[in-house]
C-alpha cells in the first residue's frame, strides 16, 4: 500500500557507509514541514540514533504547508503538520498517486503572547477574533479596555505566521472562524520563534505561537471563550485535557501504512520513550505517559 523510499544515486551514496572494505546498508528517513514541530522532531531523530545507528533521520522546517506539499511530491517519507490536511490537498495526493494516512503524535496548546508590560491577564477568543479578524473593531488596545505603558497611541500590533504555516491556519480556523480571513497589516514571521521574539520587544504587540516557544521574558494570556467566562492558562495539562481553548493536535502524515525502517520509527515516536520526549520539549504526549 505504500511506497519504499526512492533514493537517487548521489542519496544512495550518502546511505552507504564503508567499514575496513565492507559497505553497511543505511537508511535515510526525509522528515519535513511544520515549525512548530520542528524542534522535537530533531530531539526524536537525534535520540532515535542510539535506537538504532543505521537509521539517519533528516529534519527540515518551512512550514505545514511545505512539509505536506513534498509528501503529495513524493520527496518525503514523513510530513510534519500542526494541522490537519485540507481536503484540496487530499484531493492533490490522490491526483498524484498518494495516499495520506495521518498520525497524532501529540497535542500543543497554542500560546497567545503578549509584552510582559501588558496589564492584560486574560483574553477571550472573541477579543482575538476583534484584533486579528477581517473587519474587527479592535484596533487599539483601549478598545478592548486596555492601557499598556510604553506603547504609542495604543495601536495593537499584530504577529502572525507566514501562510503556509500549519499554525497560521489553525488559528484562523479556530479563533477568526472558517469564513473569515486576517486583517491586512500583519507581521508575518517566518518562524514560530520569530513571533515570540517580536512580542517580547514590542509593548504594543501581540502574537501567536506553540507553547514550547514560551521564555520567563514574555507573556501567555489566560484564555477564556467569551469574554466573562472562566479563563485557562496554555500548559501541558490544559492541552491534554483540552481544558484550553485553543488546544490543537499535532500530525505527522506519510504516503499510505509506512513499512520497514519508517514504520520502526513512527512506532517508537508513539512509544513511551518517544511521548516523553515531546513532553521534555514542552508539548502534551498522545497518550499518558509516565516518564523520568
Amino acid at each position: 500500500m505504500t511506497r519504499l523510499t526512492r533514493l537517487s544515486a548521489a542519496t544512495l551514496a550518502a546511505a552507504l557507509t564503508v567499514h575496513c572494505g565492507t559497505a553497511a546498508a543505511r537508511t535515510l528517513i526525509q522528515n519535513k514541514g511544520s515549525d512548530t514541530l520542528v524542534n522535537v522532531a530533531q530531539a526524536w531523530a537525534e535520540n532515535y540514533q542510539k535506537v538504532s545507528p543505521n537509521v539517519a533521520v533528516a529534519v527540515s522546517g518551512g512550514g505545514s504547508g511545505t512539509g505536506i506539499a513534498a509528501m503529495i511530491n513524493g520527496t518525503v517519507d514523513i510530513a510534519n503538520a500542526s494541522r490537519q490536511m485540507k481536503s484540496k490537498e487530499l484531493k492533490l495526493a490522490k491526483i498524484r498517486g498518494q495516499d495520506p494516512l495521518e498520525y497524532i503524535v501529540g497535542y500543543d496548546a497554542l500560546a497567545v503572547y503578549i509584552h510582559k508590560n501588558n496589564p492584560a491577564e486574560s483574553l477571550s477568543v472573541t477579543q482575538l477574533a476583534e484584533i486579528y479578524g477581517e473587519g474587527g473593531e479592535a484596533k487599539k488596545w483601549t478598545d478592548i479596555g486596555i492601557t499598556v505603558p510604553g506603547c504609542k497611541r495604543q495601536k495593537i500590533i499584530m504577529v502572525s505566521r507566514q501562510n503556509n504555516s500549519g499554525t497560521y491556519a489553525y488559528f484562523r480556523k479556530a479563533v477568526l472562524g472558517p469564513r473569515r480571513d486576517y486583517k491586512l497589516g500583519t507581521h508575518d514571521m517566518h518562524g514560530s520563534k520569530d513571533v515570540v521574539d517580536l512580542v517580547e520587544k514590542t509593548p504594543c504587540a501581540i502574537g501567536y505561537s506553540g507553547l514550547a516557544y514560551a521564555t520567563e521574558h514574555i507573556k501567555m494570556a489566560c484564555i477564556s471563550k467569551k469574554r466573562g467566562e472562566a479563563c485557562a492558562i496554555p500548559s501541558v495539562e490544559s492541552a491534554s485535557d483540552r481544558s484550553y481553548p485553543i488546544a490543537r493536535p499535532l500530525f505527522m502524515y506519510t504516503n499510505g501504512e509506512p513499512k520497514g525502517e519508517i514504520k520502526n520509527y513512527l512506532d517508537w515516536i508513539r512509544s513511551e520513550e518517544g511521548q516523553c520526549i515531546i513532553l521534555k520539549k514542552g508539548y502534551a504526549p498522545a497518550r499518558a505517559v509516565s516518564c523520568n
